[in-house]
């Protein structure tokens, strides 16, 4: 992964190996580097759908920099960490604070007609709903694991919140050539996942 990290920054090696350490750390199940190597792939794969590749990139590197289960505020605490370390890493003012909007993006994913930045951002984040069955099976149930101190009758209704404002989204992919398919899939898995949370006693 440090070789990816060294693609936007040739020879860097101290924010990059923070960044990996981040996304290691021991209560993270979903939150991974494996999460963050998926939508790498997908915006490399379509990196000419973004009007800067490496901005959007980058704000997929720190999107969940900061991720702490009990923090409501994990995406301003990961773009204000990307702000900063960008400036120091030499980035221009304008390129840190679009991609520390970018991170800001990924708290709702909506996205402004027109972003192209954040639409592929926002499809590469969320594109683990549109996995096949057993794929989402196992990321519904490491986000349980990462909420494991949270009760049941807490988890549930609370994810199947979420899940709806996902399901409701008017667009929940908007810039992949395969959208509508993974739409479909994403669709079904997300109303699954719902009737199991809301049904299950």
């Amino acid at each position: 992964m440090i070789e990816a990290w060294q693609r936007i920054f040739p020879g860097e090696q101290t924010v990059g190996r923070d960044l990996l350490a981040r996304w290691s750390q021991p209560h993270r199940r979903y939150h991974t580097l494996a999460h963050l190597a998926v939508m790498l792939r997908v915006i490399d794969e379509h990196a000419d759908l973004a009007d800067d590749a490496d901005a959007v990139r980058l704000a997929a590197w720190f999107h969940d920099a900061v991720y702490e289960v009990s923090a409501a505020d994990n995406e301003e605490q990961s773009a204000a960490l990307a702000g900063t370390t960008l400036a120091a890493l030499g980035f221009s003012a304008e390129r840190a604070a679009e991609v520390a909007r970018l991170v800001r993006l990924t708290a709702g994913h909506a996205v402004e007609p027109g972003d192209r930045n954040g639409a592929l951002l926002a499809d590469a984040d969320l594109a683990i709903l549109a996995a096949e069955r057993p794929d989402y099976d196992r990321y519904a149930a490491a986000v349980r694991e990462e909420y494991a101190a949270v009760p049941d009758d807490v988890f549930r209704p609370g994810r199947a919140a979420i899940l709806r404002k996902l399901a409701d989204l008017p667009e929940l992919f908007r810039v992949v050539p395969a959208r509508a398919e993974w739409t479909a899939r994403a669709r079904a898995n997300l109303e699954t996942e719902i009737a199991t949370l809301l049904g299950a006693p």
